[in-house]
């Protein structure tokens, strides 16, 4: 991914309010996809950037000679702050903890998309993330994923050049070790076709055709936190992920099969459906596939992360 490039280039320096809120606005799309790819979750995100714009207008502005890059430095250290609190929270949390999912609109020229169309923000790749500390996390996105260069980010994680390529390069062994190997993208058409396929087969109990359309490693994740029932540990298999599945679905009773309502939306620019039950969100499903089958099932049922979605794909006069 190319910053942009303000980011590259030296920015005549601004000392008025309203010009600060004007560049902060301009640098908001970036600094929100750094802040999100940190963190996880979108809700974490905008608190982090509402924190960093109050106290980029609080400053003395006069000395920097490069606003765009100061933002990226104070995002990226406060989301570094942030983050260590929340892994405290997310290494007892019940079960596997997901990154919070948000809908995008995939079109080329959406200016609601968060960022470029890029493998970073899917929920797997974030969920890799997990495994890193804060500041190799923060050093691989901001190189591998933004194009810093060591000696820019350097300052933004208070860590020396070598020290910033080094925590790279065990970011980067330990994804090797666990991300699966993608020999080629996927069109949105080919993923959403494969969702709208499982969620039918799944609703009609058919697990012939789960199978028909899951790899036979496929992998299930389910997020339910501690007040919601989900499996606690990853389901592996095509077998076991489609008896899950049809159980899950069969456990409905005819009240609540008769007031389904199914959203099919992208989320981290991945094929995925909302399942509502009446107004009630009871579990997002986004898919991961190799371009002919299903290899992962990401499954959130943590009712604060389906609140969120929901508030991001109603009209706001719902």
């Amino acid at each position: 991914m190319t910053r942009p490039s303000s980011q590259r280039d030296t920015v005549v320096p601004t000392t008025s309010e309203a010009d600060a809120a004007r560049l902060f606005t301009a640098e908001r799309r970036h600094l929100l996809g750094v802040a999100y790819r940190l963190l996880g979750t979108m809700t974490d995100a905008e608190d982090v950037l509402q924190d960093v714009f109050e106290r980029w207008l609080g400053i003395d502005r006069r000395g920097i000679d490069n606003p765009a890059a100061y933002l990226t430095t104070m995002t990226t250290r406060a989301s570094i702050d942030r983050l260590r609190s929340a892994r405290a929270t997310r290494e007892v949390y019940v079960g596997p903890w997901l990154p919070e999912p948000f809908p995008v609109d995939d079109s080329p020229s959406s200016p609601e998309a968060v960022a470029e169309l890029d493998e970073s923000l899917t929920i797997g790749y974030l969920h890799l993330l997990e495994q890193l500390t804060p500041r190799e996390r923060a050093a691989h996105l901001l190189h591998d994923v933004y194009d810093f260069s060591y000696r820019e980010i350097a300052p933004m994680i208070d860590r020396e050049e070598a020290a910033c390529r080094q925590l790279a390069s065990r970011a980067r062994a330990k994804l090797r070790a666990t991300r699966p190997d993608r020999d080629r993208a996927v069109s949105p058409e080919v993923d959403a076709d494969l969702c709208h396929r499982l969620v039918g087969a799944v609703a009609g109990g058919d697990i012939d055709g789960i199978l028909r359309l899951v790899t036979d490693d496929v992998v299930h994740v389910s997020d339910g936190g501690a007040e919601h029932r989900a499996a606690r540990q990853p389901v592996v298999g095509a077998n076991r992920v489609a008896r899950l599945l049809a159980n899950l679905a069969g456990r409905l009773t005819d009240d609540e099969q008769a007031r389904v309502d199914l959203r099919f939306l992208r989320v981290n620019h991945q094929a995925a459906v909302l399942v509502l039950v009446g107004p009630v969100p009871k579990v997002l499903l986004a898919i991961d596939t190799d371009g002919e089958r299903i290899d992962h099932i990401w499954a959130v049922v943590n009712p604060d992360k389906l609140d969120a979605v929901l508030a991001a794909t109603d009209p706001p006069d719902h």
